[in-house]
């Protein structure tokens, strides 16, 4: 089916409930909201676009955003969700990659496709063509076009930490299955929620916002488009029942300044982060903070959203004899999937063992687009290989300890680096850290930390010899004033690397 129809169904049950809202302004409600994104379909179809064909989001956080990409998909569309945090160029690689012959922009962003030379044709919603969509011109369509479950619904393009970026292939299959594990293994969604999109609506916040149109929940977009503290307080704390997901960095910044203005969180009922390591120390001066309203979610790009959750009880968890190793666990498999640690092979591997966290079921990506020999390499005998490494302990907890890539080797003795940097976090003048492995002429590879902050390299090596194996310990200490990261907020370790085999 078309996961648009949940719109058309929500529409049709409570149209006069409040849909969209920038800010506390109330934009539409699911009726207009269902009849907008009928008009962009209907104009869609008359631009010649039909099922099947690809049309871009390049948009910064704005109500427009749900109403484009629900147009898409009632014209049988399939969504191209572009980071509004990309450069020009890069924007226009995955419009040329993906074969996107019309993108949706936003002020700025239109100019940089401009001047990058992108290919097709591209509609700013502040413009007259996107005006016009509204004004008549075109019959809007009647209903939603009709698509297979295994039909492409998003073609979702990888960060590209490690040259170009490949295009996942979503089908509406997957995104209901992570649709309904959200409502399963995260949260209840209730109607008179509201979920906040602080974070990119092209990724890990756009997409849960089905989750929410089918319970007819609201949608919140900040006037400020993107991450500001003070704005989530204050919209959370008007608005009442906020879900929000959040990047582990984004939840280390709301409690630094909730702790600097007083702010408890009021409003706030659940904040989901992933997308990259949270830290213990972080995640507990968090819930200190917040209290019981965080759960964490592991998945990728090519199994979005959907691999492992860990529940607001187990974060907040003070009471059992394993609560430590929990918290610091990535949580158990999600409903629609089966999780497993396995070697190159894709052989599953007992319980406890260390190796490649593998994963298959409904929320699996089928292939990267136009790519076999990629999609070849990442799906081996039915899993999914994630490329992180972790084990899984007796209960079904998934402890992910870095990317296969990240790992360390030294001395034959294998380093995963966020084990160091769980310890270096613990020292009051460390705000951030990132270790990579260094070329060592008798060693292979010796420990490198890179830190932000002002604490004493000496301090830091007592730490490590307190508290971990010494042939883990940094034989380097090199102070940065940040460190370099992509548009997801994912820390770039091959930067790190880069600069290291500068200094040589």
């Amino acid at each position: 089916m078309n996961i648009g129809q949940w719109l058309e169904r929500r529409a049709t049950l409570s149209p006069d409930r409040p849909a969209l809202y920038l800010g506390r302004q109330r934009v539409a409600d699911y009726r207009a909201f269902h009849d907008r994104a009928l008009q962009v379909a209907g104009w869609l179809a008359a631009q010649g676009i039909v099922p099947g064909d690809r049309v871009a989001i390049f948009m910064k956080n704005c109500p427009e955003y749900l109403i484009a990409q629900y147009g898409i998909w009632y014209a049988g569309g399939a969504v191209v969700p572009i980071n509004a945090k990309l450069h020009g160029r890069e924007a226009a690689f995955i419009l040329q990659d993906s074969g996107s012959t019309l993108s949706f922009t936003s002020p700025g962003l239109t100019e940089a496709l401009s001047e990058a030379q992108a290919p097709g044709r591209a509609v700013d919603i502040t413009g007259p063509d996107w005006s016009r969509i509204f004004a008549q011109n075109a019959p809007p369509m009647t209903r939603v076009a009709r698509r297979a479950s295994d039909d492409l619904c998003w073609l979702f393009y990888t960060s590209g930490t490690t040259g170009r970026p490949k295009g996942v292939i979503i089908t509406h299959r997957m995104m209901i299955a992570m649709s309904l594990c959200y409502e399963t293994d995260c949260d209840t969604v209730r109607s008179g929620d509201a979920t906040l999109y602080a974070a990119p609506m092209s990724h890990g916040a756009g997409i849960y916002n089905m989750a929410h149109v089918l319970k007819g929940a609201r949608h919140v977009c900040p006037p400020s488009g993107g991450f500001e503290p003070a704005e989530i307080f204050d919209l959370a704390r008007h608005f009442g029942s906020v879900q929000m997901f959040a990047a582990p960095t984004m939840v280390k910044r709301m409690t630094q300044a909730a702790k600097a203005a007083g702010e408890t969180g009021e409003g706030l009922r659940t904040v989901v982060y992933g997308g990259g390591p949270m830290y213990a120390a972080d995640i507990i001066e968090a819930v200190d903070r917040f209290g019981p309203v965080f759960v964490q979610i592991y998945g990728q790009g090519e199994c979005p959203m959907g691999i492992t959750a860990l529940s607001r009880h187990d974060v907040a968890d003070r009471t059992h004899p394993r609560w430590r190793a929990r918290l610091g666990s990535v949580g158990r498999a999600q409903s629609a999937v089966e999780v497993a640690i396995g070697n190159a092979e894709g052989i599953p591997l007992p319980a406890g063992t260390h190796g490649e966290i593998m994963v298959r079921g409904d929320t699996v990506m089928p292939g990267y687009w136009q790519d076999p020999k990629a999609t070849a390499k990442t799906l081996v005998a039915g899993w999914l290989m994630t490329g992180d490494m972790g084990f899984l302990d007796a209960d079904g907890y998934l402890t992910m300890q870095d990317r296969s890539k990240d790992m360390i080797i030294t001395g034959g003795s294998n380093v995963y680096p966020r084990e160091v940097e769980e310890v270096l976090l613990t020292h009051d003048q460390v705000r951030e850290v990132s270790v990579v492995g260094r070329p060592h002429p008798e060693w292979g590879e010796e420990v490198v930390a890179f830190v932000v902050g002002d604490a004493d390299p000496r301090d830091l090596d007592r730490l490590c010899i307190d508290h971990i194996a010494r042939f883990k310990r940094p034989k380097d200490y090199i102070k940065i004033a940040e460190l370099p990261k992509n548009n997801y907020g994912k820390v770039l370790k091959t930067d790190l690397r880069k600069r290291l085999e500068e200094k040589t």
